[in-house]
């Protein structure tokens, strides 16, 4: 491996399964798969003509996925499966990607993540805990959807309670929760600390609108500064890097 790859950050493929997974995770799904690295490529798999993809339209322009068309050509039948497949293999015999984020709870996509390691590439799954273990175990990880969803409840829950008190607007509350999206895409220590300037790159995967100057500040330091409610900072020791924590963690 060259020392450019060496440092590159990965590039993931995110493929989901829309007949088979919820779009409400999609802030979620989007946060998991950027734990390790950039998604490139972003595609939704699924009948586009039948009313259960509904929800998927209205979420696909605010995260960029392209949705995929492919119809239903036997009642009963599921399609999708197919058409994710074959496009999983033209993307990994093409070199386009580093990683794969397959989001599915169905034992279809076994073979395919299996595929995929033997080409040595990282596998995420992600699906619901009834994911049948062949599956689960052929992925390099695999994240429940129920575990995702019982933190950012808990989350939300202890963050709703400090809006309320702070009467924070529309803007603020829209800052805030990118910034812990951020914080979670990069990972932090024992104690809650993140890179600040890791957590402005995850700021730009999630959001790539996102600049500082629309807060009125040219620095994302002094943004977090002004929310001090909600996040702290801290240079690390003896080196010149700071650090930020959501009060959250607390």
């Amino acid at each position: 491996m060259t020392e450019e790859n060496l440092y590159r950050e990965k590039r993931i493929a995110i493929l989901i399964d829309g007949d088979n997974a919820q779009s409400s995770l999609i802030d979620l799904i989007v946060v998991e798969a950027g734990r390790i690295g950039s998604a490139t490529i972003r595609r939704v798999y699924g009948d586009w003509t039948t009313s259960n993809m509904k929800s998927w339209k209205d979420i696909l322009n605010s995260h960029a996925f392209q949705p995929i068309q492919q119809f239903r050509y036997t009642v009963g039948k599921n399609a999708t499966d197919s058409a994710m497949i074959i496009d999983a293999m033209d993307i990994l015999h093409k070199e386009q990607v580093d990683a794969f984020c397959l989001v599915s709870s169905d034992s279809d996509y076994t073979r395919l993540a299996t595929r995929i390691r033997e080409n040595g590439k990282l596998v995420l799954g992600i699906g619901k805990k009834s994911t049948p273990r062949a599956f689960v175990s052929a992925c390099d990880q695999f994240t429940y959807t129920e575990n995702l969803e019982d933190l950012e409840r808990q989350k939300r829950k202890a963050a709703d309670r400090q809006r309320k008190a702070d009467r924070l607007s529309t803007s603020e509350i829209d800052l805030i929760d990118k910034v812990n999206q951020a914080i979670e895409m990069v990972g932090s220590d024992d104690d809650g600390w993140a890179s600040l300037s890791e957590v402005g790159t995850a700021l730009r995967r999630i959001d790539p609108g996102f600049d500082p100057r629309t807060y009125g500040s040219v620095s994302l330091a002094t943004v977090i500064r002004r929310q001090k409610n909600e996040f702290e900072l801290k240079k690390a020791t003896g080196k010149s890097i700071i650090l930020i924590r959501s009060k959250s963690e607390d």
